[in-house]
């Protein structure tokens, strides 16, 4: 069977990380995610990645905390760089190979990010994860993978979370809650959805970028997004 898409930005949540921990990054849910994500890149699909980091520091809590609100966004961009590297360490562990760029000047640790950088790491064949958010405060990392997403000019972003699409509530607190198959842009606006902030899907509907929310902790299903198959919930023009 053909992909349905070739080059993608994926979209993972620092939470998903912790796995069943409480904090941090559990080895065993990584390494599920490691294979799943080199499963794809042996099909031949050019594959951009951005990680959140809210199981190490999120940046509007700590701002709610006391944290300056820069001080909190910086901290909290510095945690994706540190999921980022894991992540890098893990595909490098089960043959996968990748790259690590940063939006803020900090080699050794990552390259400086460029678009043009980008492009050739996904060529090359490659896994090109994008850490650090857009470098800015006040922007969050799913405006990140917005950006990274149109920028390197992605096919699609899929979204893995805990869950297995859009709601019309959140399911693990709703039972009553009822699952999209696809939904618009602007549904997913006036609906108030909590799919992603407001900026970015405002810049995915403005970009045609499309994007598919699934469960990304069930392994296989990350295959089955990109092999066609209708799970999860797509979001389109």
């Amino acid at each position: 069977m053909a992909n349905k898409y070739n080059r993608i930005l994926l979209k993972l949540s620092g939470e998903s990380l912790m796995g069943e921990q409480k904090y941090g990054i559990d080895e065993k849910r990584l390494h599920e995610y490691a294979l799943q994500i080199k499963e794809i890149a042996d099909m031949g699909i050019q594959i951009g990645i951005v990680i959140g980091g809210g199981n190490i520091f999120r940046g509007l809590s700590g701002a709610s905390k006391g944290f300056d609100r820069v001080k909190g966004d910086q901290m909290g961009m510095l945690a994706t760089v540190i999921n980022s590297l894991a992540l890098n360490s893990a595909l490098t562990s089960v043959g996968a190979k990748s790259r690590v760029l940063t939006a803020i000047r900090m080699e050794p640790i990552g390259e400086f990010y460029s678009k043009d950088k980008a492009i050739e790491t996904l060529n090359r064949g490659e896994i090109a994860i994008f850490s650090a958010g857009t470098g800015n405060p006040f922007f969050t990392t799913d405006t990140g993978s917005s950006l990274r997403g149109i920028e390197i000019e992605a096919d699609v972003m899929l979204k893995g979370t805990r869950v297995d699409g859009i709601y019309t509530a959140d399911p693990e607190k709703d039972p009553t809650a009822t699952k999209f198959d696809s939904i618009s842009y602007d549904e997913v606006l006036v609906k108030n959805l909590k799919v992603m902030d407001l900026s970015a899907t405002v810049m995915c509907r403005d970009n045609k970028l499309p994007i598919v929310v699934f469960n990304m902790d069930k392994p296989g299903n990350l295959k089955k997004v990109l092999s066609g198959e209708p799970i999860g919930t797509y979001v389109h023009a």
